[in-house]
């Protein structure tokens, strides 16, 4: 079992997400960050599509009340067992009774704590997954939340034990694992390249590829959508849409002409018209990035 002492601004349960069921109103959720929480799960022995923490921020206080293995990646943060510092991107041992503290991070915005065997929440339409839009999966984590945890199979074990040996005495995991020659994940500088694909409604702007010359600032966001700031796109039809379908990555476009763009959590339907949709291994950086990044959109064919 893993106690929730602090969970900072956000801590949420995410998996890669709920898929197909979009007629019924529910997107597909999921990390942010997908590719660091891939990664999460294959440091500590994990399939890729098992359940982590997603931290917003960081900020996090957890007391592990069996002996785990842990890995961090995504927004590097630093970690602390017991206040001996842990390392970020490869395993550290979490025994029994010990307090795990994670700060604010140092770049980015999403931080993924894997635990070895996963978090087995009851999964809702086949998800372990919050969705912060429509309230299904687990809520939020709170002070005094308990998640249960799992055993992972003992060969899996044996290769962490063998690979990153503790360097306390009498096999003390709580001690600092030795650092490692690679970098699990690479910060958002200060501007990121987006890719887009246009349409379905480029036609209803005086000029479309306007959205490829101007330059973008991040400003609000959360697990729903991105706004950006910039150069607003100017209509060629007045009036709105009915309601249609969304996907994550769509570029929508309000009344202010400043672009939206939607994350895991989008609603499924929406009237402002969507000028573009992003690459899908592109929002991760949009997902990572902090307020005043600067967006420049380029053109995808795929």
């Amino acid at each position: 079992m893993l106690e929730v002492v602090a969970p900072g601004p956000l801590a949420t349960v995410q998996d890669l997400g709920r898929f197909g069921f979009a007629q019924l109103g529910v997107s597909r959720s999921g990390a942010l960050d997908p590719a660091a929480l891939r990664l999460a799960n294959r440091l500590v022995g994990n399939p890729e599509t098992d359940a982590a923490l997603e931290l917003t921020y960081g900020g996090a206080v957890l007391r592990a009340h069996a002996p785990l293995w842990c890995a961090l990646t995504g927004a590097p943060a630093p970690l602390t067992v017991d206040g001996r510092p842990a390392p970020y991107g490869v395993p550290f041992g979490l025994p029994a009774g010990a307090l795990l503290t994670i700060g604010t991070p140092t770049h980015g915005i999403r931080s993924y704590l894997a635990l070895s065997g996963g978090l087995p929440v009851p999964p809702v339409l086949g998800s372990r997954s919050t969705d912060t839009l429509s309230a299904l999966g687990p809520p939020p984590l709170s002070p005094g939340t308990t998640l249960p945890t799992a055993t992972p199979p003992a060969p899996i074990l044996r290769e962490l034990w063998g690979r990153h040996a503790p360097s306390g005495q009498n096999g003390d995991s709580s001690c600092k694992i030795g650092a490692v020659d690679f970098v699990p994940w690479s910060a958002p500088g200060a501007e990121i390249r987006v890719r887009v694909r246009f349409g379905p409604r480029e036609e209803w702007f005086a000029e479309p590829k306007a959205l490829l010359r101007g330059v973008y600032t991040v400003g609000q966001g959360d697990r729903i959508g991105v706004r950006l700031d910039g150069p607003p796109l100017a209509r060629a039809i007045a009036g709105e849409l009915p309601s249609e379908g969304l996907v994550a990555g769509a570029v929508q476009v309000p009344g202010d002409g400043r672009p939206l763009v939607f994350l895991a959590d989008h609603p499924t339907t929406g009237g402002y018209p969507v000028l573009a949709v992003v690459h899908p291994a592109d929002l991760g950086l949009l997902a990572q990035a902090r307020p005043g990044t600067r967006v420049v959109f380029h053109g995808s064919q795929r």
